[in-house]
């Protein structure tokens, strides 16, 4: 069961799983949080256990003993809000740029939902607290480096924490980086002081990575419908034929999004009067691959999507933390906050949106290339010699594929060793989910300039097969190149593209708004 955000835009955190719509409306939409009555009454509970351990003379790992390799050492009574607090602070160690807001809401949301479990045995006033900071646009400053995907993602997640005791650098709601301790006293929130066990509930989870595994999800989700509305404009820009969509080809491999991405495809292109025409001036049994294959290159991405989603949930149910108080009331350690399951699904995400991309490129670079375009000019130029067309826009492209291919080598089968080799194996998730976010990114940019190049090429046919009392061949995809015209990225005062805008070409990928534009016309795509 998942949390859904209700009509006031609140998201109530209790028994019922937070869902990626959830994370997602914290993380972007600023979405309220509200802790439901169960969910404090179970932190209540579990707290009383850990306090009742607390008070033994037996160590505890966590509640009355060092962390890491300092696990042997018992921590007297009175030294141990000082050993929390010295966690924190310790921890608080990353370096670099910062990250983006999102990816910190994002992560707090989820560490939150955690201590909300009752299975990390914080006093309600900790969850309370960092509620009330979410609620607040108080956002920690939060750095590139100091995750290495095992026992949490320790850094960022400790300057999270820090932010609590109100101390160190946050973004305030105006944007502006404060100090913490200013901007909890200008919204009326008290600073926490940790107890036992809290400082380490606090910073041991892989809620950074699972963060921006589920915006990267959502991200990559639209980005394959937009690669599929592409694929069809250049499959129609090129006159190629869309027999090679019809279902009962893809039935007889029957993966579910090769079959989407088919029917994605046909959706876009019903009624065309450009497709077919690939036999007229020069004859060709089949088309190339990256027009042909566009279905089965989509459709394993799409796949890929499915099975990271089935990760993410998951994830998202769980209850990260060690020790963990469990429902009996047992304290136990275990090794649960390893982030290798996360981390594959990143890494495996990046080899799809660096292949979706480089299948992109190609049928770019067709349509630049006289010799392979059946008619087109030299890299869609008005003037071939005198304008360079849209040669220098494959470049940018071009070199957007390539970084993605670099970042597609995977993080997770990296190890480094830490902590005098108690923390031996780790899984470099947060490594991967930082690369993946770059390359979603480039993947939005590499679509865009196909979307140029093929709605270039499409107005191309349509007025060079106007003449003296003949009709133009129309489009399917029309409304997408009328779209992107609006939109503005043809460039300033051009209506067939010959000064794009790339960088409103991007926005206009990025937002959602080519699928809106088609979906118009076609319906709902997958």
């Amino acid at each position: 069961m998942q949390n859904v955000v209700n009509a006031d835009n609140v998201v109530v955190i209790g028994k019922a799983n937070v869902g990626p719509a959830d994370v997602i409306a914290v993380a972007r939409g600023n979405a309220r949080i509200e802790l439901s009555a169960d969910a404090v009454a179970e932190m209540a509970a579990s707290r009383a256990r850990i306090d009742a351990l607390a008070a033994e003379p037996r160590p505890v790992y966590g509640v009355s003993t060092g962390f890491g390799a300092l696990a042997v050492r018992h921590i007297s009574p009175e030294l141990r809000a000082q050993l929390q607090r010295s966690l924190v602070r310790s921890h608080a160690a990353g370096m670099g740029p910062q990250v983006e807001r999102e990816v910190t809401r994002a992560l707090m949301l989820l560490r939150l939902k955690t201590l909300a479990s009752g299975r990390t045995g914080v006093r309600p006033v900790v969850a309370e607290t960092m509620a009330a900071l979410l609620n607040a646009q108080i956002t920690p400053v939060v750095h590139e480096f100091g995750s290495l995907g095992c026992s949490g993602d320790l850094a960022p997640l400790s300057h999270c924490a820090l932010t609590l005791m109100g101390e160190g650098l946050a973004y305030g709601p105006d944007g502006e980086v404060r100090d913490a301790g200013e901007l909890l006293a200008e919204a009326g929130i008290t600073p926490i002081e940790l107890a036992e066990k809290e400082g380490l509930a606090l910073i041991n989870g892989t809620d950074g990575m699972l963060g921006m595994l589920v915006m990267a999800i959502a991200d990559l989700g639209r980005l394959f419908t937009v690669a599929d509305i592409t694929a069809a404009m250049s499959l129609e820009a090129l006159l190629g034929t869309d027999k090679v969509l019809q279902p009962e080809l893809h039935a007889i491999r029957p993966h579910p999004g090769q079959a989407a991405s088919a029917a994605n495809m046909a959706k876009v292109l019903e009624g065309s009067g450009l497709t077919g025409h690939h036999q007229d001036d020069a004859p060709r049994v089949q088309d190339a691959y990256s027009i042909r294959c566009a279905p089965q290159v989509a459709g394993a991405g799409r796949d890929t999507l499915t099975h990271a989603q089935l990760v993410a949930d998951r994830e998202l149910a769980a209850a990260v933390d060690n020790p963990v108080v469990l429902p009996d009331g047992r304290v136990e350690s275990n090794g649960n906050f390893h982030g290798a399951p996360v981390a594959y699904v990143l890494d495996f995400l990046a080899v799809a949106a660096a292949d979706l991309g480089s299948i992109a490129e190609r049928r770019t670079d067709r349509l630049l290339d006289k010799n392979r375009s059946h008619g087109l000019p030299p890299f869609l130029a008005d003037d071939p010699g005198v304008d360079s067309g849209l040669m220098i826009a494959q470049y940018t492209q071009a070199a957007l594929v390539s970084e993605n291919k670099r970042l597609a080598v995977p993080a997770s089968v990296d190890s480094i060793p830490s902590s005098a080799m108690q923390e031996d194996h780790v899984s470099m998730g947060w490594s991967a989910a930082r690369k993946l976010r770059q390359a979603v990114d480039n993947l939005a940019r590499v679509l865009a300039v196909e979307l140029v190049a093929s709605a270039r090429a499409l107005e191309i046919r349509t007025y060079s097969h106007t003449g003296e009392g003949e009709s133009p061949l129309a489009p399917a995809t029309a409304a997408a190149v009328a779209a992107a015209r609006t939109a503005g990225v043809g460039g300033p005062g051009s209506d067939r593209f010959l000064a794009p805008d790339l960088e409103a070409a991007y926005q206009f990928v990025r937002s959602g708004a080519l699928v809106e534009a088609v979906e118009q016309v076609t319906g709902p795509l997958a």
